[in-house]
């Protein structure tokens, strides 16, 4: 979001950056694959050496002999593989629903109380910010220890982390985090495709390799201080400022070795559609990552307009396996807009909210 809540120097976040609405499909791809139309658009994605990975092939299918097991026979030596999310592990089925908190005269402990009465249980994520400066507290005690939580870490410009002058920043980071004991969601340098935060491409002379770079030194370094509780979570805008080639999100993607989520911001300025805003990023990655919408709320128009945009997203994510997690911008003070993204606005998009929220998708 913008400078006020996030502490960014760049421009207003709420630009209208309008795109033409993609026409792709509500589901992720089993294969991971995009319509033909937009696989253009994404780049190959680094592997874990910097080169290119190659695509799979859309067709690819592993043949099983109608003789034998499709399940293979463990051995002694077989490693189970780590489960998809990393420490805050992906569960098919099931999507956490959880906040960012801001509401005008509450503190975080009287907004999540409220939350906890409108809707009968704790949040699943709770969201919050923390500065580049190294600032973190050693715990978050308002934070039930039955939620994760979810820390968008500020981004720098990509030399100040790529030329080691920020190392000790990031150990000291590393090392809070570490301390909470807890899993955590590490959102780091979001919107990354946008123009309005010192650490995006645009404020980086089109650099997105630079931010690849940065992102693959702080996670060497949280490695190195033992912070094994932090699932990392790349997170661009859903449409990118400015829609050029050199700015489309896949050219910042770290790689799969790197990311435990993929996230996306989200907000329907222009009367968007969940599918319209999330799909693209769900067909480029949900077949490997769990997806995470990491910031998303609806725009009030008037009527039953917020209740109707809920229904949406909530008919969306049932119709979209890749998804595992998301977080509503649950603020009435966002300074650069007169919207008003809490889901209580009225009582129809509580309603709205308060039956998401007790679906059988959002149990997890």
């Amino acid at each position: 979001m913008t400078a006020e809540h996030q502490g960014g120097r760049g421009l207003p976040r709420r630009r209208l950056l309008a795109l033409a609405a993609l026409a792709l499909p509500a589901a992720c791809s089993t294969n991971g694959g995009l319509p033909q139309a937009d696989a253009a658009t994404i780049p190959a994605l680094p592997s874990a050496s910097g080169s290119a990975a190659p695509a799979p092939a859309a067709s690819a299918k592993p043949s099983v002999s109608p003789s034998r097991s499709a399940t293979p026979t463990p051995s002694a030596t077989t490693k189970a593989a780590p489960p998809r999310g990393g420490p805050v592990p992906f569960r098919a089925g099931r999507a956490m629903l959880g906040s960012y908190l801001a509401l005008n005269g509450k503190s975080l402990k009287q907004s999540l109380a409220l939350r906890r009465r409108q809707l009968g249980r704790e949040q699943r994520i709770v969201h919050v910010f923390y500065p580049w400066n190294g600032y973190v507290p050693r715990s978050e005690p308002d934070v039930a220890a039955s939620s994760t939580l979810m820390v968008s870490w500020h981004g720098a410009p990509y030399r100040q982390i790529t030329n080691g002058s920020s190392d000790r920043i990031i150990a000291g980071v590393a090392k809070k985090l570490a301390g909470m004991k807890r899993p955590i969601l590490l959102r780091w340098g979001w919107e990354m495709n946008g123009n309005w935060f010192e650490w995006d491409g645009s404020h980086n002379g089109q650099d997105t390799g630079g931010y690849v770079k940065a992102w693959r030194r702080l996670h060497r370094i949280f490695r190195e201080q033992g912070a094994d509780n932090v699932a990392w979570v790349w997170s661009p805008n859903w449409n990118s400022g400015p829609n050029v080639s050199w700015n489309r999100f896949g050219h910042y993607y770290p790689g799969d070795d790197y990311v435990d989520w993929v996230g996306v911001s989200g907000y329907d300025f222009s009367g968007e559609s969940p599918k319209t805003m999330f799909s693209s990023i769900c067909s480029a990655y949900g077949a490997r990552k769990p997806i995470i919408l990491s910031e998303t709320a609806a725009v009030d128009y008037g009527g039953l307009s917020k209740a109707a945009w809920i229904g949406k997203l909530s008919a969306w994510v049932k119709a979209t396996p890749a998804v595992g997690a998301v977080v509503w911008f649950d603020t009435d003070t966002q300074a650069d807009t007169d919207h008003n993204f809490r889901p209580d606005t009225d009582g129809a998009a509580l309603a709205a909210y308060r039956a998401m929220v007790r679906s059988s998708r959002f149990a997890g």
